[in-house]
């Protein structure tokens, strides 16, 4: 007995040693110091500019029929006349009613780059209006803050990217490698007409861009639980999506007579396998990549879970999966969205259908989605349905060891010193899913701050960015262009 207690109290002063020594052997990899930038702009004229921009209701409508055209002409016509230098100097097309400008650069030889964003928006929820501290469409300045729908997604990047291009022209500069800027109308809607255009034309071209930089992430501010300091992750990868029906099947009938368990009933406990059964994830590829450098500027707490994930794997996962931000990063995820059964409340319903959505991660496929689901629900009373080809895989997963990356984290670190830069995923889908298709890498960062205040007004109500975070976001651009198509 005693030798079995020496024996189990050295396995542990072993085990503890090797923890101890592993969590301070997980300490930052040594990188080149980077100069802090700063550089004078007129944040007023700037703001102004954003303000003016968000009046212009460019809503992408599910219904085309809602569609307002002259709102995205009149769009495209302001923004050629307050941007007078970037219409001038550079050639530009229109595809539909996105635009597609191009800045020659004096070395033909050198690959072009690609920044674009987009300035269609999402519709306001209508009876939601009242909830806006102001209007959604009014670009109030108010107490250093531009409010209004594309506030955030994605109007401040096009304006900050021509902000950016005008004072650039302004400053002389003339870029090496051709630079092309995309803002695309119909984002919201997959963007199709837009970027979808923009990369065949390229490709027709003979186009192969070195690298492409759409929105994406933020520089994220206390958005990720335990973690106290600026992260940047620089999406290398954005998430697949496909929508399956869940559909429970029961005999019709008069509700006055309802069997033991209608459709909706089967319905209600297939979603609720589905929630309880989440895709298989866990940190490994992409997501590990990301939380690994992050987690070597933690505190020394938190620190020891991620520099021994040999024992502390588990651990991390359910801590990490409690998160709806960290649990995307780490899986494929499902969210039911929509609900349909009996045309009548007194009609008990033959079917009962929800819609489910599913945000694949990079190592999951379709037919291994609707595999799994098929696995979790279905029965002789439940069938899963989608239709073949509807649903888009997850994207390559572009090089963090390229050129393009390397100039988006030197432009973030100059403008925003301190921050850590990391390759992440999208959780969410852009324009990129087109870009990517002639750029031998697609990058998606935005670089402004972002708080989950912030993140709240996405799609939702009182979208905002502050008059400073623009200034900086436009200061980032400046840098990004810079270092990418000259310095």
């Amino acid at each position: 007995m005693k030798r079995l207690l020496i024996a189990v109290f050295a396995g542990l002063g072993l085990l503890t040693v090797v923890v101890l020594v592993r969590t301070f052997l997980h300490v930052p990899e040594n990188s080149e110091a980077v100069e802090h930038v700063m550089i004078q702009l007129d944040e007023r004229a700037i703001a102004q500019r954003l303000s003016e921009a968000i009046q212009f209701q460019t809503v992408s409508h599910q219904d085309p029929s809602l569609r307002d055209q002259k709102a995205f002409d009149d769009f495209i016509l302001w923004m050629g006349n307050s941007y007078p230098d970037v219409q001038n100097n550079l050639s530009h097309e229109r595809y539909g009613d996105t635009v597609l400008y191009f800045w020659q650069g004096s070395n033909p030889e050198l690959q072009a780059i690609l920044l674009t964003g987009h300035y269609d928006v999402v519709p306001v929820i209508p009876g939601t209006e009242s909830l806006w501290e102001h209007p959604p469409f009014s670009g109030e300045i108010a107490d250093g803050v531009i409010w209004g729908r594309g506030a955030l997604d994605d109007k401040s990047a096009v304006i900050a990217m021509l902000e950016g291009v005008k004072h650039l022209i302004e400053s002389g500069f003339k870029p090496e490698r051709s630079v092309y800027l995309s803002f695309g109308h119909d984002e919201e809607l997959g963007g199709p007409n837009g970027a979808g255009q923009v990369a065949a034309a390229l490709k027709k071209k003979g186009v192969q861009l070195a690298w492409s930089l759409d929105e994406g992430s933020f520089v994220m501010d206390d958005m990720v639980p335990g973690i106290n300091f600026l992260v940047a992750p620089i999406n290398v990868a954005e998430k697949g999506s496909i929508s399956l029906q869940i559909v429970a099947l029961a005999k019709g009938g008069h509700s006055s007579a309802p069997p033991r368990q209608t459709a909706v009933g089967i319905l209600a406990e297939a979603i609720t396998k589905l929630e309880q059964h989440p895709v298989p994830g866990g940190l490994e590829g992409l997501s590990l990549q990301m939380f690994d450098e992050v987690s070597r500027y933690m505190p020394f707490v938190p620190k020891v879970f991620f520099a021994n994930l040999w024992l502390f794997d588990g651990v991390l996962d359910k801590q990490l999966s409690g998160d709806g931000l960290t649990n995307a990063m780490l899986r494929t995820t499902t969210a039911p969205t929509m609900l349909s059964a009996s045309i009548k409340s007194n009609v008990l319903p033959i079917e009962a259908i929800a819609l489910v959505n599913f945000r694949l991660h990079p190592r999951d496929s379709v037919d291994d989605l609707v595999s799994y689901v098929k696995s979790v629900v279905e029965n002789e009373n439940v069938e899963v349905r989608y239709q073949e080809g509807s649903g888009r895989a997850a994207s390559e997963v572009s090089s963090w060891d390229a050129e393009g990356f390397r100039v988006v984290e030197r432009a973030i670190k100059e403008i925003y010193p301190g921050t850590v830069v990391t390759p992440g995923l999208m959780i969410a889908g852009s324009d990129s899913r087109h870009y990517g298709k002639v750029a031998d890498n697609a990058y998606r960062f935005n670089p402004f701050i972002l708080t989950k205040k912030d993140f709240a007004g996405f799609h939702g109500t009182n979208e905002q960015i502050s008059v400073e975070n623009l200034s900086r976001g436009v200061q980032a651009y400046i840098q990004i262009i810079k270092h990418g198509a000259g310095e």
